[in-house]
Protein backbone atom coordinates (compact mmCIF):
# COMPACT_ATOMS: atom_id res chain seq x y z
CA UNK A 1 0.00 0.00 0.00
CA UNK A 2 1.13 3.58 -0.67
CA UNK A 3 2.82 5.22 2.29
CA UNK A 4 0.50 7.31 4.42
CA UNK A 5 1.52 10.98 4.64
CA UNK A 6 0.90 12.42 8.13
CA UNK A 7 -0.31 16.01 7.88
CA UNK A 8 0.17 17.51 11.34
CA UNK A 9 -1.90 20.60 12.14
CA UNK A 10 -0.10 22.72 14.70
CA UNK A 11 -1.39 25.91 16.29
CA UNK A 12 -3.92 27.15 18.80
CA UNK A 13 -4.13 29.93 21.34
CA UNK A 14 -3.63 27.82 24.44
CA UNK A 15 -6.31 29.48 26.57
CA UNK A 16 -8.14 26.40 27.87
CA UNK A 17 -5.08 25.07 29.70
CA UNK A 18 -3.98 28.44 31.06
CA UNK A 19 -1.73 29.23 32.85
CA UNK A 20 0.49 26.31 31.76
CA UNK A 21 -0.47 26.71 28.10
CA UNK A 22 -0.24 30.17 26.60
CA UNK A 23 -0.36 31.77 23.17
CA UNK A 24 3.45 31.86 22.94
CA UNK A 25 3.71 28.20 24.05
CA UNK A 26 0.36 26.42 23.51
CA UNK A 27 -0.39 22.86 24.54
CA UNK A 28 1.01 20.96 21.51
CA UNK A 29 4.51 21.93 22.61
CA UNK A 30 4.18 21.00 26.29
CA UNK A 31 4.87 17.61 27.94
CA UNK A 32 1.42 17.33 29.47
CA UNK A 33 1.16 13.51 29.53
CA UNK A 34 4.49 11.75 29.99
CA UNK A 35 7.88 13.09 28.95
CA UNK A 36 7.10 13.88 25.32
CA UNK A 37 5.20 16.94 24.21
CA UNK A 38 1.87 16.29 22.48
CA UNK A 39 3.46 17.37 19.18
CA UNK A 40 6.41 15.03 19.63
CA UNK A 41 4.06 12.16 20.48
CA UNK A 42 2.00 12.90 17.34
CA UNK A 43 5.11 12.65 15.17
CA UNK A 44 6.26 9.48 16.96
CA UNK A 45 2.92 7.72 16.26
CA UNK A 46 3.66 7.83 12.53
CA UNK A 47 7.11 6.25 12.09
CA UNK A 48 8.64 5.54 8.69
CA UNK A 49 9.15 1.87 9.56
CA UNK A 50 5.37 1.39 9.98
CA UNK A 51 4.38 2.56 6.51
CA UNK A 52 4.15 6.29 7.13
CA UNK A 53 5.86 8.85 4.93
CA UNK A 54 7.76 11.88 6.21
CA UNK A 55 5.35 14.28 7.95
CA UNK A 56 4.07 17.56 6.59
CA UNK A 57 3.53 20.07 9.40
CA UNK A 58 1.22 23.06 8.91
CA UNK A 59 1.80 25.82 11.44
CA UNK A 60 1.95 29.60 11.85
CA UNK A 61 5.00 31.84 12.06
CA UNK A 62 4.73 32.29 15.83
CA UNK A 63 5.00 28.53 16.38
CA UNK A 64 7.64 27.79 13.74
CA UNK A 65 10.50 27.84 16.25
CA UNK A 66 8.74 25.35 18.53
CA UNK A 67 7.97 23.05 15.59
CA UNK A 68 11.54 23.04 14.33
CA UNK A 69 12.98 22.50 17.81
CA UNK A 70 10.69 19.52 18.45
CA UNK A 71 10.76 17.81 15.06
CA UNK A 72 13.87 16.12 16.46
CA UNK A 73 15.36 15.42 13.07
CA UNK A 74 12.27 13.67 11.69
CA UNK A 75 13.58 12.35 8.39
CA UNK A 76 12.35 14.31 5.39
CA UNK A 77 9.84 16.41 7.35
CA UNK A 78 8.58 19.57 5.71
CA UNK A 79 6.84 22.59 7.20
CA UNK A 80 4.21 24.81 5.62
CA UNK A 81 4.10 28.21 7.33
CA UNK A 82 0.60 29.67 7.18
CA UNK A 83 0.53 33.46 6.66
CA UNK A 84 -2.62 33.61 8.83
CA UNK A 85 -4.85 31.22 10.75
CA UNK A 86 -7.73 30.26 8.45
CA UNK A 87 -9.00 27.08 10.14
CA UNK A 88 -8.61 23.49 9.00
CA UNK A 89 -10.10 23.50 5.48
CA UNK A 90 -7.46 25.91 4.18
CA UNK A 91 -4.65 24.35 6.24
CA UNK A 92 -5.36 20.89 4.84
CA UNK A 93 -5.66 22.27 1.31
CA UNK A 94 -2.20 23.84 1.63
CA UNK A 95 -0.72 20.44 2.43
CA UNK A 96 -2.73 18.69 -0.29
CA UNK A 97 -1.44 21.04 -2.96
CA UNK A 98 2.14 20.25 -1.96
CA UNK A 99 1.65 16.48 -2.37
CA UNK A 100 1.14 14.12 -5.33
CA UNK A 101 -2.47 13.68 -6.43
CA UNK A 102 -2.55 10.00 -5.45
CA UNK A 103 -0.97 10.46 -2.01
CA UNK A 104 -2.99 9.36 1.03
CA UNK A 105 -3.12 12.11 3.65
CA UNK A 106 -3.64 11.33 7.33
CA UNK A 107 -4.68 14.60 8.97
CA UNK A 108 -3.77 14.69 12.67
CA UNK A 109 -4.22 17.51 15.19
CA UNK A 110 -1.01 17.92 17.17
CA UNK A 111 -2.65 18.60 20.53
CA UNK A 112 -4.39 15.28 21.25
CA UNK A 113 -3.33 12.44 23.52
CA UNK A 114 -3.59 8.85 22.27
CA UNK A 115 -2.73 6.31 24.92
CA UNK A 116 -2.84 3.30 22.58
CA UNK A 117 -0.66 4.07 19.54
CA UNK A 118 -1.00 0.49 18.26
CA UNK A 119 -4.78 0.91 17.96
CA UNK A 120 -4.16 4.25 16.24
CA UNK A 121 -1.93 2.55 13.66
CA UNK A 122 -4.55 -0.12 12.94
CA UNK A 123 -7.24 2.55 12.44
CA UNK A 124 -4.90 4.64 10.28
CA UNK A 125 -4.24 1.73 7.92
CA UNK A 126 -7.96 0.91 7.64
CA UNK A 127 -8.71 4.58 6.96
CA UNK A 128 -5.95 4.76 4.34
CA UNK A 129 -7.31 1.69 2.58
CA UNK A 130 -10.76 3.27 2.37
CA UNK A 131 -9.24 6.56 1.22
CA UNK A 132 -7.49 4.65 -1.55
CA UNK A 133 -10.96 3.61 -2.77
CA UNK A 134 -12.10 7.24 -2.95
CA UNK A 135 -13.69 7.70 0.48
CA UNK A 136 -13.11 10.71 2.71
CA UNK A 137 -12.64 9.10 6.09
CA UNK A 138 -13.09 10.28 9.68
CA UNK A 139 -11.86 8.47 12.76
CA UNK A 140 -14.93 7.59 14.85
CA UNK A 141 -13.65 7.62 18.43
CA UNK A 142 -15.31 5.05 20.67
CA UNK A 143 -17.35 7.13 23.14
CA UNK A 144 -16.73 6.41 26.81
CA UNK A 145 -19.15 8.92 28.32
CA UNK A 146 -21.96 11.27 27.20
CA UNK A 147 -19.67 14.18 26.32
CA UNK A 148 -21.28 17.47 25.31
CA UNK A 149 -18.04 19.08 24.14
CA UNK A 150 -17.54 16.91 21.04
CA UNK A 151 -19.28 16.52 17.72
CA UNK A 152 -20.56 13.03 16.89
CA UNK A 153 -20.62 10.75 13.86
CA UNK A 154 -23.52 8.37 13.23
CA UNK A 155 -22.49 5.04 11.78
CA UNK A 156 -24.17 4.01 8.55
CA UNK A 157 -23.91 0.85 6.47
CA UNK A 158 -20.71 -1.18 6.50
CA UNK A 159 -18.08 -0.77 3.77
CA UNK A 160 -16.64 -4.26 3.65
CA UNK A 161 -14.67 -5.00 6.81
CA UNK A 162 -12.81 -1.70 6.95
CA UNK A 163 -15.38 0.82 8.14
CA UNK A 164 -18.76 2.39 7.58
CA UNK A 165 -20.48 5.12 5.68
CA UNK A 166 -20.98 8.22 7.79
CA UNK A 167 -24.74 8.53 8.01
CA UNK A 168 -24.77 11.85 9.84
CA UNK A 169 -22.52 14.52 11.35
CA UNK A 170 -23.98 15.81 14.60
CA UNK A 171 -23.08 19.08 16.32
CA UNK A 172 -22.18 19.16 20.02
CA UNK A 173 -25.31 17.85 21.78
CA UNK A 174 -26.84 18.69 25.13
CA UNK A 175 -26.44 16.13 27.91
CA UNK A 176 -29.76 14.37 27.34
CA UNK A 177 -29.03 13.88 23.65
CA UNK A 178 -25.45 12.77 24.35
CA UNK A 179 -26.77 10.15 26.78
CA UNK A 180 -29.17 8.91 24.09
CA UNK A 181 -26.28 8.65 21.60
CA UNK A 182 -24.29 6.55 24.05
CA UNK A 183 -27.25 4.26 24.73
CA UNK A 184 -28.03 3.80 21.03
CA UNK A 185 -24.52 2.51 20.35
CA UNK A 186 -24.09 3.67 16.75
CA UNK A 187 -22.55 7.07 17.45
CA UNK A 188 -18.88 7.95 17.82
CA UNK A 189 -17.00 11.06 18.83
CA UNK A 190 -15.63 13.10 15.93
CA UNK A 191 -11.97 13.41 16.88
CA UNK A 192 -10.90 15.59 13.97
CA UNK A 193 -8.60 12.93 12.46
CA UNK A 194 -9.11 12.28 8.74
CA UNK A 195 -7.71 10.28 5.84
CA UNK A 196 -8.25 10.96 2.17
CA UNK A 197 -6.52 10.81 -1.17
CA UNK A 198 -5.22 14.23 -2.23
CA UNK A 199 -7.11 14.41 -5.51
CA UNK A 200 -10.40 13.37 -3.86
CA UNK A 201 -10.13 16.00 -1.13
CA UNK A 202 -9.27 18.76 -3.60
CA UNK A 203 -12.12 17.71 -5.87
CA UNK A 204 -14.63 17.89 -3.02
CA UNK A 205 -13.24 21.20 -1.73
CA UNK A 206 -13.54 22.71 -5.23
CA UNK A 207 -17.11 21.42 -5.53
CA UNK A 208 -18.34 22.72 -2.16
CA UNK A 209 -16.03 25.66 -1.39
CA UNK A 210 -14.65 26.82 -4.75
CA UNK A 211 -13.48 30.17 -3.39
CA UNK A 212 -11.33 28.53 -0.72
CA UNK A 213 -9.94 26.04 -3.22
CA UNK A 214 -9.04 28.76 -5.73
CA UNK A 215 -7.43 31.08 -3.18
CA UNK A 216 -5.33 28.33 -1.60
CA UNK A 217 -4.21 27.20 -5.06
CA UNK A 218 -3.12 30.77 -5.86
CA UNK A 219 -1.32 31.07 -2.52
CA UNK A 220 0.61 27.87 -3.21
CA UNK A 221 1.39 28.79 -6.82
CA UNK A 222 2.81 32.16 -5.72
CA UNK A 223 4.52 30.80 -2.61
CA UNK A 224 8.22 30.29 -2.03
CA UNK A 225 10.44 27.56 -0.65
CA UNK A 226 13.16 28.07 1.95
CA UNK A 227 14.86 24.74 2.57
CA UNK A 228 12.30 22.39 4.10
CA UNK A 229 9.93 25.32 4.75
CA UNK A 230 7.27 26.53 2.34
CA UNK A 231 5.68 29.99 2.62
CA UNK A 232 2.35 30.43 0.79
CA UNK A 233 1.69 33.85 -0.67
CA UNK A 234 0.26 36.03 2.10
CA UNK A 235 -1.80 38.30 -0.16
CA UNK A 236 -3.65 35.42 -1.83
CA UNK A 237 -4.17 33.66 1.50
CA UNK A 238 -5.51 36.74 3.31
CA UNK A 239 -8.93 36.70 1.66
CA UNK A 240 -9.75 33.07 2.47
CA UNK A 241 -12.81 32.39 4.59
CA UNK A 242 -12.00 30.70 7.88
CA UNK A 243 -13.89 27.41 7.91
CA UNK A 244 -13.38 23.95 9.36
CA UNK A 245 -12.94 20.96 7.09
CA UNK A 246 -16.04 19.45 8.70
CA UNK A 247 -18.29 22.29 7.54
CA UNK A 248 -16.55 22.89 4.23
CA UNK A 249 -16.18 19.31 3.00
CA UNK A 250 -17.02 16.41 5.29
CA UNK A 251 -20.65 17.37 5.94
CA UNK A 252 -21.26 17.98 2.23
CA UNK A 253 -19.53 15.11 0.45
CA UNK A 254 -21.43 11.97 -0.56
CA UNK A 255 -18.24 9.97 0.03
CA UNK A 256 -17.94 10.39 3.82
CA UNK A 257 -16.87 7.28 5.69
CA UNK A 258 -15.64 6.45 9.18
CA UNK A 259 -13.42 3.87 10.82
CA UNK A 260 -13.94 2.92 14.48
CA UNK A 261 -11.03 3.79 16.77
CA UNK A 262 -10.79 2.75 20.41
CA UNK A 263 -7.34 4.09 21.26
CA UNK A 264 -7.50 5.85 24.64
CA UNK A 265 -8.02 9.21 22.97
CA UNK A 266 -8.41 12.62 24.59
CA UNK A 267 -8.41 16.07 23.05
CA UNK A 268 -6.96 17.42 26.34
CA UNK A 269 -9.52 20.17 25.96
CA UNK A 270 -9.30 21.46 29.53
CA UNK A 271 -7.69 20.73 32.89
CA UNK A 272 -10.28 18.12 33.81
CA UNK A 273 -9.61 16.24 30.56
CA UNK A 274 -5.90 16.37 31.31
CA UNK A 275 -6.57 15.01 34.81
CA UNK A 276 -8.41 12.08 33.25
CA UNK A 277 -5.52 11.40 30.84
CA UNK A 278 -2.87 11.39 33.56
CA UNK A 279 -2.19 8.59 36.01
CA UNK A 280 -3.94 8.99 39.37
CA UNK A 281 -3.67 7.23 42.70
CA UNK A 282 -6.42 5.20 44.36
CA UNK A 283 -8.14 8.39 45.52
CA UNK A 284 -8.16 9.85 42.00
CA UNK A 285 -5.48 12.41 42.86
CA UNK A 286 -2.76 13.35 40.36
CA UNK A 287 0.28 15.43 41.26
CA UNK A 288 2.94 17.01 39.05
CA UNK A 289 5.59 18.93 40.97
CA UNK A 290 5.79 19.38 44.74
CA UNK A 291 2.55 18.88 46.64
CA UNK A 292 1.00 17.29 49.72
CA UNK A 293 -2.63 16.19 49.72
CA UNK A 294 -4.54 15.16 52.86
CA UNK A 295 -8.08 13.71 52.79
CA UNK A 296 -8.53 14.70 49.14
CA UNK A 297 -10.39 13.02 46.30
CA UNK A 298 -10.06 13.63 42.56
CA UNK A 299 -7.68 16.56 42.96
CA UNK A 300 -5.15 17.60 40.31
CA UNK A 301 -2.11 19.62 41.34
CA UNK A 302 0.34 20.85 38.70
CA UNK A 303 3.08 23.13 40.01
CA UNK A 304 6.30 24.23 38.32
CA UNK A 305 7.94 25.29 41.58
CA UNK A 306 6.11 26.23 44.79
CA UNK A 307 4.98 23.44 47.08
CA UNK A 308 1.18 23.13 47.10
CA UNK A 309 -0.73 21.75 50.12
CA UNK A 310 -4.38 20.75 49.82
CA UNK A 311 -6.59 19.44 52.65
CA UNK A 312 -10.09 17.99 52.57
CA UNK A 313 -11.07 18.96 49.03
CA UNK A 314 -12.64 16.99 46.21
CA UNK A 315 -12.90 17.64 42.47
CA UNK A 316 -10.50 20.57 42.52
CA UNK A 317 -7.69 21.63 40.20
CA UNK A 318 -4.69 23.71 41.33
CA UNK A 319 -2.13 24.94 38.79
CA UNK A 320 0.95 27.06 39.50
CA UNK A 321 2.96 28.47 36.59
CA UNK A 322 5.51 31.12 37.52
CA UNK A 323 3.62 33.92 39.22
CA UNK A 324 0.20 32.73 37.99
CA UNK A 325 -2.03 30.50 40.13
CA UNK A 326 -5.27 28.84 39.00
CA UNK A 327 -7.73 27.22 41.41
CA UNK A 328 -10.95 25.81 39.97
CA UNK A 329 -13.53 23.16 40.55
CA UNK A 330 -13.53 20.31 38.06
CA UNK A 331 -16.78 21.64 36.60
CA UNK A 332 -15.29 25.11 36.30
CA UNK A 333 -12.40 23.87 34.16
CA UNK A 334 -14.55 24.43 31.05
CA UNK A 335 -14.51 28.18 31.76
CA UNK A 336 -10.76 28.76 32.18
CA UNK A 337 -10.49 30.28 28.70
CA UNK A 338 -12.85 33.05 29.78
CA UNK A 339 -10.41 34.39 32.39
CA UNK A 340 -8.87 37.75 31.54
CA UNK A 341 -5.45 36.30 32.32
CA UNK A 342 -5.95 33.58 29.71
CA UNK A 343 -7.31 36.00 27.14
CA UNK A 344 -4.51 38.54 27.63
CA UNK A 345 -1.51 36.28 28.17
Amino acid sequence: MTDIVPVILCGGSGTRLWPRSRAIMPKPFLPLVGDRTLFEATIARCPLRAGFAAPVVVTGRKHLGHVEAQLDGASGASVIVEPAAKNTAAAIALAALRLPADAIMLVCPSDHHIGNPQAFAVAAKAAAALAGEGWLVSFGIEPKSPETGFGYLKRGEAIGELGFRTAQFVEKPDLERAQAFLAEGCYAWNGGIFAFRVKDFLEELAAHRPAIAASVAEAVEKGREDGFRFYPDARAFAGIDSESVDYAVMENTSRAAMVPADMDWSDIGNWQALHAARESNADGNSVTGRAELVDCRNVLVDSDGPRVSVIGLSDVIVVVDGDEVLVTSADGAQKVGKLSGAANQ
